[in-house]
């Protein structure tokens, strides 16, 4: 029978579904990824993923409630979007890479 440390579970975890880590004036804003958040903050971006595709959908405004909810801190959520500054471009971008990061965590929770 094969033992594991708590520990070796969590750098596992780590790796497996880390967050999308982008680098902004020196610090680090993490976006968490899904299978890390709570469970309410999971339901609400699924909801704003449901109404990301309707046709009067403000995109800006829905992936900036995004960033904040996936962030790892509200203040980071904060300097991340003023740096942004309202650029859809760059929004859709981070979340892009963000989707990229977590299709392998996202596949693996609806697998189980």
């Amino acid at each position: 029978m094969a033992s594991y440390s708590l520990d070796a579970i969590r750098a596992a975890a780590e790796a497996r579904y880390g967050s999308t880590d982008i680098e902004l004036d020196g610090d680090t804003v993490r976006l968490l990824n899904p299978l890390r958040l709570r469970k309410e903050k999971r339901t609400e971006l699924t909801q704003l993923q449901d109404h990301m595709s309707g046709e009067d959908a403000d995109q800006e405004e829905l992936l900036s409630q995004a960033i904040r909810l996936v962030a790892e801190h509200p203040k980071a959520a904060d300097k991340l979007l003023t740096a942004i500054n309202g650029d859809l471009a760059v929004l859709a971008e981070i979340f892009d890479r963000y989707g990229k990061g977590t299709q392998a965590g996202e596949a693996s929770a609806s697998a189980a």
